[in-house]
């Protein structure tokens, strides 16, 4: 049986006020730079992406991760130009990814401990997507995403996001692999935020996996659950539902949530699964799963909930991503109520966590 294995969570009043702290620093750091400075560091922001990218794609916090360790010896455990990297440990000194040492030699930070491959908390498979050739050219027609209000995907490639990934096995690793580090990235702080065991039974709608219906069952013990998806993807969470010794209390049902979803559920979950959509779509997914619930139901809504005014979050920047990619979007709390309202659900409360995705809760109304 696996365990849980998630890190402790400090209380999400301190991180909110290191937030604060942190866009105020920001904030007086642009005030004291010339405007023309802060400009070029925000238009060279791309370079950043691919200077972490390279190195996470050729292993060098791995490499790096021993001791201290100078960049030809790097450059020879990588199979790379001495030279090249050395140039490229600098620049990701300078973002205090590594550090480089008065002797010449670069030794990994805290920061940079997440790109490698051998950490519980790794995001090495997030940024192997987001610094993907292919993945990069999507975003490198944002001009056309802005301009039409389509995804640049679908321009680029003439199918939309969930068909080009079906026909290009590669691509569809390398997201589905990112995608399972941002569910755990989520499970957490979700896990943290809110209390499942006063329900009996949990439906997980588009569960994948099931990582996050499984750590809710280990949670709570007197829950039993459904994993709902499609067909293709239940192999991998009916195993995974197994290994984390759970599977007498869930069971696995295969469907489409534009279809129909499985009924009896005192709580439907939906973790980044409305985000994908425009408005029709994700109303037929919310109106099929309030076709099912019962007047003491709720459900779960778990995505990044855009914050108003100018705060910086990074579901502003997914706002995008999922504009480029699917034709999605993410919303603020506002236009959640008001597309549940549409489907026949009233908002009951919002809980951030401290992650970057919130919890809307809603009930029949």
């Amino acid at each position: 049986m696996i365990g849980l294995g998630l890190p402790r969570l400090p209380p999400i009043g301190i991180v909110r006020a290191v937030e604060g702290v942190r866009g105020a620093l920001i904030k007086l750091t642009h005030w004291l730079a010339p405007a023309p400075v802060n400009v070029l560091e925000l238009a060279t922001g791309s370079w950043v992406t691919q200077a972490v990218y390279t190195a996470t794609k050729l292993g060098i916090p791995d490499a790096v991760a021993g001791g201290p360790i100078d960049a030809q010896r790097v450059a020879e455990k990588v199979g790379a130009d001495a030279d090249a990297t050395l140039r490229l440990l600098r620049a990701l000194s300078a973002k205090s990814v590594f550090r480089e040492r008065r002797d010449g030699r670069f030794e990994l930070t805290s920061l940079g401990q997440p790109l490698r491959s051998d950490t519980p908390n790794s995001v090495r498979a997030l940024v192997l997507m987001i610094g993907h050739p292919v993945h990069w050219e999507h975003w490198g027609d944002l001009l056309y995403a802005v301009q039409s209000g389509k995804p640049s995907l679908e321009h680029l490639r003439g199918v939309s996001a969930f068909e080009f990934f079906e026909e290009n096995e590669e691509v569809a690793e390398v997201f589905n692999d990112a995608m399972t580090v941002t569910s755990e990235m989520v499970i957490g702080p979700v896990l943290a935020a809110y209390d499942f065991t006063p329900y009996r039974s949990i439906v997980d709608v588009g569960g994948g996996h099931g990582r996050l219906l499984a750590a809710i069952l280990q949670k709570a013990p007197d829950t039993r659950g459904v994993l709902f998806d499609l067909e293709s993807v239940l192999p991998g969470g009916r195993d995974y539902l197994v290994e984390a010794g759970v599977a007498d209390r869930a069971t696995a049902v295969a469907g489409s949530f534009f279809d129909a979803v499985p009924q009896g559920g005192e709580l439907y979950i939906l973790k980044n699964i409305i985000h994908d959509w425009p408005e029709a779509q994700a109303l037929d997914i919310l109106r099929n799963v309030r076709a099912v619930m019962g007047k003491q139901s709720r459900v779960l809504v778990i995505e990044a909930v855009v914050p108003e005014g100018n705060s910086p979050h990074v579901s502003k920047w997914l706002n995008l991503e999922m504009l480029i990619q699917t034709g999605g979007r993410e919303r603020t709390a506002a236009q959640y109520a008001d597309l549940l309202h549409a489907a026949g659900l009233e908002v009951t409360r919002v809980l951030p966590t401290i992650g970057p995705a919130s919890i809307v809760e809603a009930a029949v109304r």
